[in-house]
């Protein structure tokens, strides 16, 4: 039998990756942090335990490498959800998806998302990969399709508030609605509570608020934002 060729390798070191990230992402929103072992991942994506060893430093590194991952996919489907936005409307459709997707997350996998966020705020901080790479160049691309003038700035910006909308819902003891949540940034961004994907409950009322980012000073692109958060860091993109 002739030896594999290099890039039959390195497809399935990818597949061996992407089943681990998987198994985390389903054992540590099934059990938690702390029930959850390497062994318990290794198991369940059906490979060795030193394999773990082998892409990630430690449980923490990979735990936030899934959510990542997780978090990049499911804005990566609702951008691309039919219809596909097009047309003039489509940057604040795109927008408006990105939101729904990120508080949509925080709503549906509450442990593991609480999880994940508390994570960031421990020793081990903020970790990037190329998945949260992945995550922050699709999250930037639709902040400059929304129309921005200052894409690395509003990227920051809007990575900033969704993380601190997500701290919100997930909040233990204080929780806000994260209807509400939303028709903040909405108004935030200018963009019609039609758009996206619009909560059952019904429409939010007009909020009284700053103006849409396009309408902006200049004076507050001037502010530097946090430097890193739940949903990647700027500075690793390029351009």
């Amino acid at each position: 039998m002739s030896p594999r060729s290099p890039s039959v390798n390195e497809e399935l070191r990818r597949r061996s990756r992407e089943r681990l990230l998987q198994a985390t992402v389903e054992l540590v929103d099934e059990r938690g942090y702390e029930a959850t072992t390497l062994g318990d991942i290794a198991c369940r994506a059906g490979s060795a335990r030193g394999l773990i060893s082998y892409y990630f430093p430690g449980k923490r590194q990979l735990l936030q490498s899934a959510v990542h991952r997780l978090m990049h996919h499911s804005l990566q489907a609702a951008l691309e959800r039919e219809p596909v936005p097009a047309g003039e409307d489509a940057g604040r459709e795109r927008l408006a998806r990105a939101i729904d997707a990120i508080l949509g997350l925080a709503q549906e996998r509450p442990l593991l998302m609480r999880t994940h966020m508390a994570g960031i705020l421990t020793a081990e901080g903020f970790i990037q990969c190329p998945e949260q790479q992945q995550l922050a160049f699709l999250l930037r691309d639709t902040v400059e399709r929304y129309g921005t003038e200052d894409a690395d700035t509003d990227y920051r910006l809007l990575r900033a508030l969704l993380m601190g909308s997500v701290v919100a819902v997930l909040l233990p003891g204080a929780p806000m609605p994260a209807a509400r949540l939303r028709a903040e940034l909405f108004q935030r961004y200018g963009l019609d509570w039609e758009l996206g994907f619009p909560p059952s409950e019904g429409p939010e009322p007009p909020l009284e608020g700053p103006p849409p980012l396009r309408e902006v000073p200049p004076s507050l692109h001037e502010a530097e934002p946090p430097e890193a958060s739940t949903l990647g860091d700027g500075a690793v993109l390029p351009g």
